[in-house]
């Protein structure tokens, strides 16, 4: 009998699976956005990558850019009286619409 991963993102692959038809990686201008200080940017964990993925409780929310470290953005999500501080890799972000 051979043991289940532990491993890196182990759990959070089934969790947040892609849909079917939307399957393998994104097209490369969701990665190539240039994101500004002030931005609002809405939080949508793609499996596809491990790297800067944020936990899967900051999946659907909205947050502001305030800084940028290195490829990543740190963003300011309030989780309920709570500001958190949250470093993310664009291939999870998506810019907010409203």
């Amino acid at each position: 009998m051979v043991k289940k991963s532990h491993g890196f993102r182990a759990r959070t692959r089934s969790l947040m699976s892609k849909k079917v038809r939307s399957r393998g990686l994104q097209p490369l201008s969701n990665v190539l956005i240039d994101y500004e200080i002030g931005q609002r940017v809405d939080i949508v964990i793609d499996p596809g990558f491990h790297k800067g993925m944020p936990h899967r409780r900051y999946h659907g929310r909205t947050g502001v850019i305030t800084g940028k470290r290195g490829r990543a953005y740190e963003i300011d999500v309030s989780l309920g009286k709570a500001m958190k501080k949250l470093i993310i890799r664009p291939e999870h972000l998506r810019p907010n619409r409203g």
